[in-house]
């Protein structure tokens, strides 16, 4: 160890705390006092007085502090003792005899050192609250010694045992006796489990009325003055005699007693149990420092000497016991958390273990009673209030859209609780707590929170997956009528038929998933079965699917009776030249590959399947699809030759038909919808401001408990669709697409119906727009979306099944939540 780092660290500590230059100085002559009080060594003269070997110590002493010698000297090797009070008795200068000397410099050095300690505590406080810091909790941390019990036993192991036994009081006072009692008070089926309270141990150590052992030995001190207290210490045992020869935990000797502490049977001997609680610190010894001509020393010894003050002079036993108090009372204002520890051996060496002693202590510490309360009580317990408000969810009865329970508390935790899983004997509801036994049960409740949450999420996911996914299926459909409109004729039955992307239920079905192989990762956009020309012209059924990246063709294979999938071709949308079709109303689509051969094929969905094409290729690879119509099409097959498409009306046949001559097909196709039908969905959003991205709207301001009119009862549930039934992968920009029914074919749209004769009844007046009032404060939280107050009039322009409308306030739209508004 290097002596100058080390002072240097504390100098530094010092400057960091902002003590001044000055007290520092102070502060280190006041420690090297202390080392040189150390150093004073005493002896008897004949009448066995102390004196001092070497004055040199002393002196050096009285230097740093600032004290005449001889005024120091006399207050070592002597004392005063006064007797009688109020100014009526006589004053007595009596000499040290060799061990009160000793006691008087000990007692001296330690007061100084302590006190000196308290003042760098209060130097650090004040430091720490320079700035002010404001602190709502404290963590604090008791490191209790521990019992002793020695071969001998006196004054310090008493109080230090006292402590522990006060300590251990508050331990059976928090963990047993006080559970028990709450179950009792709380009116909870419970078996007691006795337990030894100690109590009876501390009120024969600490008692008031019938006085206790301190306050027996503070009235022998404060009445007898002997020198040698040999005498005052056989006064104090007849008198503890006196008192507590009925007490089961109190037993005499003949130069001691035994006390039964909760540790165990510890005899204490009586030799020098007075002297040792007086306050060694003499009067002598405080007005010789406050004599000192250092300020600082001064004001360490603040005490009163004058032989006016009528009090007791207090004792080492009276101090020990208000600390314990004050301890208990601080520890009583906070939650305390306990970590008993265990010594296994007396050797200090690992793996050495040694059964009687863990035994004793598991025994005297309480732990086998703590153990078995424990067990048979209760792992968690809250007010009724608290846990109805924490697992109201968990029943449909207490938490739903309806609101939430507004009846008793203890009638819907017993409902929540009720309705779980848990059985009867898991749980008791007291007068004003539920309380709940094993901790798995309370587990098993955070856990069916938890997974509502998840189970909420997802439906609400679900909603909005299922929004975007409509939204961006309307607008492909858009797309669609974009790119075909006046190039190529439709299908009545198909114009409103929704884009489902997946007609084959891709997500579930395994193996052609794994046919893909390592391409499975792709999410998978379009799915539909096709069929596909052969370099011979002739029709073969297989399957298309496209991804983000590429379309496959795979083809079905059949072994041992089972179904499997096998990839036939690959293309990724980058190779992807162009597409032809007809401009007839036929499903023909013609893929050009570059380098490669083409493919030609039949699909029911050919519209979605182009339109998603040409999306993705713009997304991954920058470029659209390029769409070619003709009805005279070259088709190149993989041996290089080429085939031809050629296409022609005919009104005769409903379905089309196909005619292979030679290296040409011809297909015969009825007459569709004019190319110039503008087949654009009719609920598409044509406004000008986009959806906003949140996925839900806000809630509106839930209940005040108070009662506040200005909330609503009940949020509304945004949107009314229910969940789809099955979720497929990601389309583009939209999560996942949902698979929806279809809807019943219209071939046409009918003609409007004539009026009645007499003219049409009178429908009841309405505003000429659809108005809505606002019913609270609301705040966009983007550009999409439209501020407005409680009060406001808006005018509604569309609404939207997951929950927002487009509203228009001064001139200004956005999308608003519905359930914030009420309709007009």
């Amino acid at each position: 160890m290097d002596d100058a780092e080390e002072f240097a660290l504390v100098r530094n500590a010092m400057n960091t705390l902002e003590i001044s230059a000055e007290d520092q100085y102070i502060a280190l002559r006041v420690i090297a006092g202390i080392l040189h009080m150390g150093n004073i060594q005493f002896k008897e003269n004949a009448k066995s007085e102390a004196q001092v070997v070497d004055e040199n110590p002393l002196g050096e002493c009285a230097k740093r502090w600032g004290v005449k010698l001889d005024s120091l000297k006399k207050a070592v090797l002597s004392r005063t003792i006064n007797t009688g009070t109020m100014g009526k008795g006589s004053t007595y200068n009596v000499p040290n005899n060799l061990v009160q000397a000793i006691s008087a410099r000990d007692a001296l050095a330690k007061t100084i050192y302590s006190r000196l300690f308290d003042w760098v505590v209060e130097k650090t406080n004040q430091a720490l609250s320079k700035y002010r810091m404001e602190y709502a909790c404290v963590i604090g941390v008791l490191d209790i010694y521990g019992f002793e019990i020695f071969e001998a036993n006196g004054f310090e192991q008493f109080c230090i045992n006292y402590v522990n036994e006060k300590l251990q009081q508050y331990f059976i006072e928090l963990t047993l006796k006080k559970e028990q009692e709450e179950y009792k008070d709380e009116g909870i089926q419970w078996t007691p489990i006795k337990y030894f309270n100690n109590k009876i141990v501390c009120d024969l150590i600490e008692g008031k009325n019938p006085p206790g052992m301190f306050s027996v030995l503070d009235d022998i001190c404060a009445t007898t003055h002997a020198e040698n207290s040999s005498a005052s210490d056989q006064k104090f045992l007849e008198k503890c005699q006196q008192f507590f020869s009925s007490n089961l935990h109190f037993k005499k000797f003949n130069k001691g007693f035994e006390i039964k502490h909760y540790a165990g049977a510890v005899t204490y001997e009586i030799d020098g149990f007075c002297f040792k609680n007086k306050d060694s610190l003499s009067t002598d010894l405080i007005e010789a420092m406050q004599s000192s001509n250092v300020k600082f020393i001064v004001t360490m010894f603040p005490e009163d000497t004058s032989e006016k003050q009528s009090k007791r002079p207090t004792t080492v036993g009276f101090k020990i016991k208000t600390s314990a108090g004050q301890l208990m009372d601080t520890l009583s204002n906070c939650y305390p958390h306990y970590i008993r520890c265990i010594k296994p051996n007396e050797t200090k060496q690992p793996r050495d273990w040694n059964d009687a002693r863990v035994k004793h202590q598991v025994q005297y510490l309480g732990l086998l009673e703590n153990v078995r309360v424990c067990r048979a009580g209760y792992a968690y317990r809250a007010p009724f209030d608290r846990f109805l408000k924490r697992y109201k969810k968990l029943s449909k009865k207490t938490w739903g859209a309806w609101g939430e329970w507004t009846g008793p508390p203890k009638d819907g935790c017993a409902t929540i609780l009720g309705e779980s899983a848990l059985a009867k004997d898991q749980w008791q509801l007291g007068k004003s707590k539920v309380f709940i036994r094993h901790p798995e049960s309370l587990f098993y409740l955070e856990e069916c929170l938890e997974r509502y949450d998840y189970d909420c999420a997802n439906v609400i996911q679900k909603a909005w997956r299922r929004w975007k996914s409509k939204k961006h299926s309307l607008e492909q459909r858009a797309q669609a009528a974009n790119l075909l409109k006046g190039k190529k004729e439709r299908r009545r039955e198909s114009v409103n038929l929704k884009f489902t992307a997946d007609y084959m239920d891709y997500e579930e079905n395994f193996g052609l998933q794994e046919a893909l192989g390592k391409y499975t990762e792709e999410p998978c956009v379009f799915a539909s079965q096709i069929i596909k020309f052969n370099r011979r012209g002739r029709p073969e059924r297989r399957d298309f699917v496209l991804t983000t990246l590429a379309w496959y063709i795979l083809m079905r294979c059949s072994k041992g009776g089972k179904t499997y999938w096998k990839m036939t071709r690959r293309c990724t949308l980058d190779k992807v030249s162009g597409v032809h079709l007809s401009s007839l109303q036929d499903g023909v689509v013609v893929i050009n590959v570059s380098s490669e051969y083409d493919v030609a094929f039949i699909v029911e969905n050919k519209t979605e399947l182009v339109t998603v094409m040409d999306e993705f290729k713009k997304q991954n690879y920058k470029s659209g699809l390029q769409l070619n119509f003709s009805d005279n099409i070259q088709c190149k097959i993989k041996s290089g030759d080429t085939r031809t498409l050629v296409f022609q009306k005919d009104g005769s046949s409903a379905f089309p038909t196909v005619k292979k001559s030679g290296k040409t097909l011809t297909f015969s196709v009825a007459p569709g919808l004019d190319k110039n039908t503008d087949t654009t969905p009719q609920n598409l959003n044509i406004g000008k401001v986009a959806k906003p991205k949140g996925s839900t709207p806000k809630k509106a301001p839930a209940q005040a408990s108070s009662g506040n009119a200005g909330a609503p009862a009940k949020v509304n549930r945004p949107g009314g669709a229910a969940a789809p039934a099955k979720v497929n992968r990601p389309g583009p920009g939209a999560g996942t697409v949902a698979v929806e029914p279809k809807l019943p074919v219209q071939s046409n749209v009918s003609a409007p119906k004539k009026a009645p004769v007499g003219g049409p009844k009178k429908a009841p007046k309405k505003p000429a727009v659809p108005q809505a009032k606002a019913l609270y404060d609301y705040a966009g939280q983007t550009s999409e979306e439209l501020s407005f107050a409680a009060g406001d009039i808006l005018i509604i322009h569309q609404k939207d099944p997951a929950g927002w409308w487009e509203g228009e306030l001064n001139g200004q739209r956005g999308w608003v939540p519905a359930n914030y508004l009420q309709e007009m």
